[in-house]
This record gives C-alpha cells, structure tokens and sequence, in this order.
C-alpha cells in the first residue's frame, strides 16, 4: 500500500515523527511531502494519506490548514491518519480540534497527538525567550511519544 506522509515542520519535530512513520512502513511504500516545498500533491498515486503539523502559538501551520481544506473531498475517499506535534498536554485536544476540520478528523483511521519538543538548536532568540518565559524550560526537550507513534501505524494497517 502507498502510503503519503504530508507535513510541515517548523523546528522539525514533526519531520522526525513523519521520518519514524515512513522507517516503519518502508521507503519504497511511503513518500515524505513537505508542505513547505511541495504545493501541488497529486493525490490520486496514493491508497492511503497520514497529515501532520506542530502548534506553534495555539495553531497548526496555515499551510496544513489550506491543504485539509483544498483537498478535503480526495482524502475523504481514502484511509486518512492525523497526528499533531505538541508540546502543551493540557491544551493538545483541544488544539488538535481546531487543527483539523470536523470532518476529516471523523473519517480518520487513527487521530494522534504525538508530543513534541523545543528544540533550542532550531528557534530564533524570540521564540527562546517566549519558550522560557511560558513554559519555564531553558534548553532543548524532548517529548515525542513515540507509542502514539506506533499506535498511529496500527491503526492504519487495520
């Protein structure tokens, strides 16, 4: 089964998580499309479509948001996961609703929020100092949940 993996990343978490899933099922049955180079996604060439995005400032990269709505018809007719990369456990589900539509999220096969990290290597000195100030972490953390990660993959090969 040819499986699109479709992301945006800003500091990388989320390519990581979409790297994980893509190890797991295999390069030659899984492509990695970055939404920030690759606008034009010929969908038809896949059985199957995993989106996934990171909050930054309470919400998912626009360019996430225009593609579930640009393409909301095509990828109700296939077998769909979601994930999100985010770091706020309290506010995730709620931040995963607003991220995607309604009607994608009930289609989907498997809706995961896969943790997430600051990565200080990758963030300007704004987004460091508005990093520290609110969540009071000083340096880089990890919190990938890589058993949602796995729970994602079952899910789909159901």
């Amino acid at each position: 089964m040819k499986t699109a993996v479709i992301y945006r990343s800003h500091h990388g978490t989320t390519e990581k998580v979409a790297g994980m899933i893509q190890q797991a099922l295999g390069i030659e049955n899984c492509v990695l499309l970055n939404l920030k180079t690759n606008t034009n996604i010929d969908l038809d060439t896949f059985d199957r479509v995993i989106i996934g995005g990171s909050i930054h400032a309470g919400n998912i990269q626009n360019k996430v948001k225009e593609f579930c709505n640009k393409y909301q018809d095509l990828l109700l007719e296939k077998p769909l996961g979601l994930f999100l990369s985010c770091m706020d456990e309290q506010q995730a589900q709620d931040q995963f609703n607003r991220a995607y539509p309604e009607l994608l999220r009930n289609h989907a096969k498997s809706c995961k929020i896969t943790g997430g990290e600051f990565n200080f290597d990758r963030m300007n000195f704004f987004e460091k100092l508005i990093v520290r100030k609110v969540s009071g972490v000083e340096g880089t953390v990890s919190k990938i949940d890589r058993e949602k990660v796995q729970e994602l993959l079952r899910e789909m090969a159901a």
